[in-house]
């Protein structure tokens, strides 16, 4: 049997050729699914399909926000990095034109496809290399939900040669639809005194219920939504030598969600299936979205860029027991956009989390969009009567996210959810030392430019004069990061 080395490793051949490469992306949810032990979630397809797949228990985003989340995916790079800091509607824009997912396979020979939305700038690094494209505005009123996998479809039928396709559906993002297109199925719809608000918001009440039960509602109908591509993609006689990849983008839009650099925001669901190729069962290594990029290329014999962020996901996916991985993972939420701006930076380790908010930043406006509903999107932010009614613990985590302290220590296996902040305990005194010189460390070895107090500065002042005008009604407005910290 003949052999082929890339990067390094020997992969085996696979059908005579190349695998297509399916990548699924869901919107605004984290691994509520029925397969990551999630009491409540209805999500039989997904659940089949990591039974017959690998499913990372811990796989994370380095952003909780759509845009920087899918420059990560797409790029390979952190959004420090690429430079992607913010949502593409508020002018926030990748450095320069990286490569990616799509000029790589593409250049390689793949016929690439998207279908959904793109929501990353500039708009033109990706456009030319997408051969087939289809829905691609955000559709967050779920109009013609079956348009995606019949598009899908057509893409599927268009041509032997091996195939990418990302297809991006708007379920769960906001609004939290209960029910369109007859989906859920009326048996499977859940009400609000069936569930309980999800762990991490700490607070119950029977709007918050309401507003969970239509979560899962979307998770539901994204699961339905999942079977009718599969069965699609069989019906035109690819699944077998399709590689398959499901993720979340980053989590739910509750409190201490979205937008944050809680587990909460950051955690997402990851499901690789390759029938013969890819070791069924579960890893418990810290995977990243930015590990996509050159998994994908290792899989489609595409050499991958020599700047990354992540590393092939492969030895896992074979499983075997690498004797190097990543010991640690930094985050950054920024977010999103002026108005609810925070700066926050993250470094999650197996055990703890140690988050750095920079000083002069006053209450963390992203928090209080949440609290006062600032918009649709966050309506089902807790409110403070709700917070009140709530624990002790609950109430100070509250406290916590809304006016941040410069830094927050969590041991996750003992507080999950965050809850407890132990930076001023004595006892924790050398492990969050440690951690504040292994965040420096890390900045310094991935060139973070937020490693650099100036930049910060810059960053803070750019984003309190971003507040006072409308720059979205500019049409060449730049911000002045994008000239600044582009990484060498």
């Amino acid at each position: 049997m003949k052999f082929l080395l890339v990067c390094g490793i020997l992969l085996q051949p696979v059908f005579g050729g190349r695998p297509n490469i399916l990548l699924i992306v869901s919107e605004d949810n984290g691994p509520e699914l029925g397969c990551y032990g999630d009491p409540y979630a209805r999500t039989p397809v997904l659940d089949g399909l990591a039974k017959e797949g690998c499913r990372f228990e811990n796989a994370f985003t380095p952003y909780s926000v759509c845009s920087p989340s899918r420059a990560c995916f797409l790029t390979g790079l952190d959004p420090a990095i690429n430079g992607q800091l913010g949502l593409a509607t508020h002018k926030y824009a990748m450095y320069q034109d990286w490569p990616n997912v799509f000029s790589l396979l593409k250049a390689g020979g793949y016929r690439t496809g998207l279908i959904g939305k793109l929501h990353v700038n500039p708009e033109n690094a990706f456009r030319p290399h997408i051969d087939f494209r289809a829905i691609s505005g955000a559709n967050f009123g779920r109009k013609n939900l079956r348009a995606y996998a019949e598009k899908a479809s057509e893409f599927f039928k268009g041509g032997e040669a091996p195939f990418f396709l990302s297809i991006n559906y708007p379920d769960a993002h906001f609004p939290l639809i209960k029910q369109t297109g007859g989906l859920p199925e009326d048996g499977d719809l859940l009400k609000g005194k069936e569930v309980k608000p999800l762990p991490w918001v700490g607070c119950d009440s029977k709007r918050l219920r309401e507003a969970t039960a239509n979560y899962y509602n979307c998770m539901n109908r994204l699961d339905s939504m999942v079977g009718d591509l599969l069965q699609n993609l069989e019906e035109a006689g690819k699944i077998e030598n399709t590689l398959i990849i499901y993720i979340g983008d980053h989590g739910a839009q509750f409190s201490r969600g979205k937008t944050s650099v809680y587990d909460a925001g950051l955690r997402i669901p990851m499901i690789v299936r390759w029938p013969g190729q890819v070791r069924v069962g579960v890893r418990k290594e810290m995977a990243s979205v930015v590990d996509l990029l050159p998994t994908i290329c290792e899989a489609a014999r595409v050499e991958a860029p020599k700047k990354q962020s992540g590393a092939s996901l492969w030895p896992f996916l074979r499983g075997e027991d690498p004797a190097q991985w990543r010991k640690d993972l930094l985050a950054v939420a920024t977010g999103s956009a002026p108005v609810i701006g925070c700066l926050q930076l993250a470094l999650r380790t197996e055990q703890y989390k140690l988050i750095y908010t920079p000083s002069g930043q006053g209450v963390n406006r992203s928090a209080q969009a949440y609290l006062h509903q600032h918009n649709a999107h966050f309506i089902a932010g807790s409110t403070m009567d709700e917070i009140e009614e709530s624990s002790s613990t609950v109430k100070a985590s509250y406290a916590t996210y809304l006016n941040p302290p410069t830094f927050e220590l969590y041991d996750l296996r003992k507080d999950p959810d965050e809850f407890i902040n132990l930076s001023r305990d004595p006892k924790y005194k050398d492990v969050l030392g440690d951690l504040k010189s292994r965040m420096k460390r890390r900045q310094v070895e991935v060139g973070d430019p937020f490693n650099d107090t100036e930049m910060v500065k810059q960053w803070l002042l750019q984003e309190e004069e971003g507040r006072k005008i409308n720059y979205k009604a500019r049409k060449q407005w730049r911000w002045r990061y994008l000239d600044s910290f582009p990484p060498e």
